[in-house]
């Protein structure tokens, strides 16, 4: 074919580069050719490890008489949803307005100006399950656009209006309050699966960002229940087929409610997410399960996702063509690979069975419990991933996308300090210096790369929020102010870029100079990530307790305004509003500030940065040695710590007693305005 996607810089499109279908990238030109030609678009969006995707790729795009069809009566453009978000949302919410759901592979048909005027997802090759075949809809839109052209042009028209008027469209303001966010807690308890953790029924979601928002509940206001909701589910998801229980890191969802059967993909932004979970977990605790899962999780990014000194977008659910391959026993497997001894030990302890648990009377490894003999243990499993590493290998989606990486880096910074470990701290700051070497170039932000070579997709609002974010974590794990004056640069730029100027608080997720596709995209739903929005927010809500003077007021003012957008639907949407829920309940509780300085040797140091780093709530932050600190840190000086909320800070104190009674509750001010 014409190999118009060979040079992309997404293994998704390079997949397809093959296929027997013309396929153009998004661009002008291919819009061009479909207006000369007077012929629909079809737009296909996926993604590398999208299982259905593959299937669809298999059944069709690669089937030669498929592909005449397309190739005779369509221009076919192929998006990287991961690369192109800016893409992928509006045509997405079109699916969603015409079919009431939505889902990859996305399969759109476009007027020649981009319009919408049917959408779907999976189109299996010949009718099945209730759906027509994928050749009969293309037969229908051909037929359709031949006779009677117009009329599709001013129904795709007419749609195209309604999604830029529902994009328009501006919420009340309502102020975020201790009780909206206590009545979003309890619309989460209610949906909670009292016997499996998690919420709602299969397929299951790890939904790290209302755990996190349980857990920072729990925090100011000691429900008991929201932590035992938070610990039953991490303790399922934990020991079930959801993680990986030899080389460490989850799959994306569950098929069933008990956590026991995965899709089997593993994203990074997933296990970014849910490391920074079990971290704050094991803080908070003292929970060794959490912290063994945060330890497994952390080291199989840093190995695991590890390419050219970033970390991968993805792995595969797939190996050779075949889901789950990779990953799955059954017990002669097991005896085959340990001897009969440690295998009918390990199919006991692992939950392998005859009757198995996935096709072919095969089964995810689980962990029901700890066994008593952990060295035993040990063996095994590194007898197995040896073994496994013998078996065909999931592709790896190779791309180094910019929020992505920000976010494991955030992660592994604020993991790396809750838990001990420098080297991941150290990891965090490479990641994120990565990405400021390679994916900033000439004052712009870019979406990804890959193999050193950056794409031509711009940043969106989320690639912004989080490199910010990564700046503050970084800023808090080391007190290195160069960290937190490049993330005001970051912030500023963002804000100049992507706020409405007209709406304080109000954010698109592309920049002001961005070429619109069907709408100025603003999605304001938290789903497996956090939207731009809410990670936007939360990122000013942070710097606000960092910098000084009117910078701070600003950064706050932005991020309670854009609360406020939100306040009138946390409530009753807060499954998909885990991140701004978080965001909300640090605003609420301060956010908490604890700065400490003096001499690190002093062992005294040492114990108000540890304690303080286990009591401060997760909206919280702590920096030891930070300059801003009212006469500055000094190595002649005793150790103190400064405990500031909001724009007002308490006396110094020099003992874990007195810190500890600070951080319990408001006390005696000292009238100092800003954060120290």
């Amino acid at each position: 074919m014409s190999g118009r996607l060979a040079d992309a810089t997404s293994p998704y499109l390079l997949q397809h580069a093959d296929d027997p279908v013309d396929w153009w990238p998004w661009s002008d030109d291919a819009f061009a050719d479909a207006r000369r030609r007077d012929v629909p678009v079809l737009l296909s969006i996926g993604y590398a490890a999208c299982h259905w995707c593959h299937v669809m790729a298999r059944e069709s795009f690669a089937d030669p008489e498929t592909a005449r069809q397309i190739n005779a009566g369509f221009v076919a453009i192929k998006v990287d949803r991961e690369e192109r978000p800016d893409v992928d949302a509006p045509y997405m919410a079109a699916t969603q307005a015409m079919t009431g759901r939505g889902g990859w592979p996305l399969t759109c048909f476009l007027t020649p100006d981009g319009e919408p005027f049917h959408c779907g997802t999976y189109y299996p090759p010949t009718p099945r399950s209730g759906l027509p075949g994928f050749r009969q809809v293309l037969t229908a839109v051909t037929t359709a656009w031949g006779k009677d052209g117009a009329r599709v042009r001013e129904a795709a028209t007419r749609i195209t209006a309604n999604l830029a008027r529902h994009a328009a469209e501006e919420r009340p303001r309502v102020p975020v309050g201790p009780e909206i966010l206590d009545r979003a807690a309890a619309t989460l308890l209610d949906e909670a699966d009292p016997e499996h953790g998690g919420f709602g029924a299969a397929p299951k979601f790890p939904q790290a960002l209302c755990l996190e928002f349980l857990l920072r509940h729990h925090e100011r206001t000691g429900s008991a229940r929201a932590l035992d909701v938070v610990a039953l589910t991490c303790e399922r998801m934990a020991r079930g087929g959801l993680y990986d229980q030899l080389a460490g890191g989850f799959a994306r969802y569950t098929a069933d409610a008990a956590w026991a059967v995965p899709h089997f993909e593993k994203m990074l932004h997933d296990n970014a997410l849910l490391l920074r979970l079990y971290a704050h977990l094991a803080r908070l605790t003292g929970s060794a399960l959490a912290h063994r899962i945060a330890t497994g999780t952390g080291d199989f990014l840093l190995t695991g996702m590890a390419v050219d000194g970033g970390l991968a977008s993805a792995l595969d659910a797939d190996a050779d063509g075949e889901e789950g391959l990779t990953y799955l026993w059954t017990p002669g497997q097991l005896i085959g690979a340990l001897g009969l001894g440690d295998g009918m030990w390990a199919a006991d302890r692992f939950g392998v069975t005859s009757a198995g648990t996935f096709g072919q009377r095969r089964s995810t490894l689980q962990l029901p419990a700890d066994p008593d003999d952990d060295q035993r243990l040990r063996r095994v499993r590194a007898a197995l991933l040896d073994a496994r590493r013998r078996r065909p290998q999931p592709a790896r989606d190779d791309k180094i996308v910019t929020a992505w990486n920000a976010m494991a880096a955030v992660a592994l910074a604020e993991a790396g300090t809750d838990l001990g470990r420098d080297d991941w701290v150290s990891a965090a700051a490479d990641l994120t210096r990565l990405l400021l070497g390679l994916h900033l170039r000439d004052g712009r932000l870019y979406r990804s790369s890959r193999h050193g070579r950056p794409g031509t997709a711009a940043g969106v609002l989320e690639d912004h929020a989080w490199l910010a974010e990564a700046l503050l974590a970084l800023h808090r794990s080391t007190g290195d102010p160069a960290w937190l004056d490049t993330a005001g640069t970051v912030l500023d730029l963002t804000l100049d870029r992507f706020a409405d100027p007209d709406r304080p608080g109000r954010f698109h997720d592309t920049a002001d100079d961005a070429a619109p596709i069907l709408h100025r995209p603003r999605d304001l739903v938290d789903n497996a990530t956090p939207c731009g929005s809410s990670a936007l927010a939360g990122a000013l809500l942070t710097a606000s307790v960092l910098v000084d003077g009117e910078r701070s007021h600003r950064y706050r003012e932005i991020a309670e305004a854009a609360l406020s957008t939100m306040g009138g639907v946390l409530a009753e949407h807060a499954r998909f509003a885990g991140h701004w829920l978080s965001t909300a309940e640090a605003l609420v509780h301060g956010p908490v500030l604890v700065t400490v300085d003096g001499d690190p040797r002093d062992p005294r140091f040492a114990d108000l940065v540890d304690h303080a780093r286990r009591r401060v709530p997760g909206g919280g932050v702590v920096v030891a040695g930070h300059p801003a600190v009212p006469d500055g840190p000094a190595a002649h000086r005793s150790p103190a710590a400064h405990v500031c909320r909001g724009f007002v800070c308490e006396r110094p104190v020099g003992t874990v007693a007195e810190l500890d009674r600070q951080l319990a509750g408001p006390g005696v001010r000292d009238g100092v305005a800003g954060p120290g």
